[in-house]
């Protein structure tokens, strides 16, 4: 198996930034943006309870 990367702001943004470019893409279409962008928040919140 691959190493496990948690996702951050910055990925989701470069994510976010790939279906505004493409809004007929198969990451926008399929809401992996909008996942992401949510598991960067809860890894956010993780990383704040941490400290």
């Amino acid at each position: 198996m691959g190493k496990e990367t948690p996702m951050d702001q910055e990925s989701a943004g470069r994510i976010s930034a790939a279906a505004d470019r493409d809004p007929s893409s198969p990451t926008a279409t399929s809401g992996f943006d909008e996942r992401a962008q949510a598991a960067a928040d809860r890894n956010d919140d993780h990383d704040d309870e941490d400290q």
